[in-house]
């Protein structure tokens, strides 16, 4: 059986739409689309119509390339305040063999996160640690298993309602059907999932447009999350207020011209532009990758900060991604 699936993103930056064929557990990209973000700021809709406007460009994008209609998604939501709590829960095996099955596992699941008051928050997911079948050894998958009591250890991952239902209310209203809700977070961790990393702790850091997402991950889990309240759009801000140009000219600059470290820019690579008094000026590439590299560099070592307050167990990986991570020679300040 294949199936197809759509997930759309909407960000501070950029709404990105994917659509992708599951057959024999493989997903294969279809089509993929984007749109500029209006009415969004800091991944929250400030703006309902542009908001709308946005999505819907994004989405059409992907019904002209496919020649369908997209009516349901699974949607990201804003990781601001989300909460990553460990909870335990049992389950009896009724069933006259004992032998454990996927709805024994849901069902362990679903008493885990009963075991815990949500208040204002809206569940996401939960993702499990480990189970034990009748006290012994923890295992990753139980299924297949005989006994009469299975255990589980989970990490639920919540987040305020007004973080989700801003995003699905929108989504309802041009017609399509959320059926799944994910954090980018954790999508960040299935992305780069290895084999090494279930037995690590590591963080992945995540330069959006205007915010960095540091989150915390034991043994491919996420534990915990935090946001630093910069982002790439903060480069952008700071070339048009260097060169006095305006903001759409000092993003071009900074993705079409600018190195994010100075390393190996050069100062007789130069480019002419006009500020907003109308005046021509000409930038020369290692003062711009300069400015880009500081901005960039602060972006980072705050993020480091946030790992250290987040955890004090030694970091084993950091992973860097997201919008600013792909300027040209990222790497070496990521180094």
């Amino acid at each position: 059986m294949k199936n197809i699936y759509t997930s759309i993103d909407i960000g501070s930056d950029t709404v990105k739409v994917v659509t992708c064929e599951l057959f024999k557990n493989k997903l294969t990209l279809l089509a993929a689309s984007s749109a500029r973000s209006r009415g969004i700021r800091r991944g929250l809709i400030t703006d309902v119509s542009m908001a709308t406007t946005s999505v819907k460009e994004a989405l059409e994008k992907v019904e002209q390339m496919l020649g369908i209609k997209i009516t349901k998604v699974i949607a990201s939501v804003p990781s601001y305040f989300a909460d990553f709590v460990v909870v335990k829960g049992t389950t009896e095996i009724k069933n006259e063999d004992r032998i454990i099955t996927g709805d024994d596992i849901a069902s362990c699941l679903e008493n885990a996160m009963a075991s815990k008051d949500m208040g204002n928050k809206e569940m996401i997911t939960i993702l499990p640690i480990d189970f034990k079948v009748d006290g012994k050894e923890a295992l990753l998958d139980p299924k297949g298993q005989v006994g009469s009591v299975l255990e589980t250890r989970a990490v639920m991952v919540t987040t305020p309602k007004k973080n989700v239902y801003s995003v699905l209310s929108l989504l309802e209203s041009i017609g399509i059907e959320v059926v799944d809700i994910a954090l980018t977070s954790i999508g960040d961790a299935f992305a780069f999932k290895s084999k090494d990393m279930e037995t690590k702790v590591g963080a992945i850091i995540n330069v959006g447009a205007e915010l960095t997402n540091v989150s915390l991950y034991n043994k491919g889990i996420i534990v915990k999350n935090s946001i630093i309240q910069l982002g790439g759009s903060n480069i952008d801000n700071d070339i048009a207020y260097i060169y006095k140009i305006d903001h759409t000219k000092a993003k071009q600059l900074k993705e079409k011209f600018a190195l994010a470290h100075k390393l190996h820019a050069q100062p007789d690579v130069t480019t002419e532009v006009t500020t907003t008094m109308g005046e021509a000026i000409k930038i020369n590439q290692y003062e711009i990758s300069e400015i880009a590299m500081m901005r960039l560099e602060e972006i980072l070592s705050l993020a480091k900060k946030e790992i250290s307050i987040l955890t004090n167990r030694p970091v084993e990986y950091i992973i860097v991604t997201g919008g600013s991570s792909n300027m040209a020679h990222a790497n070496y300040v990521v180094d």
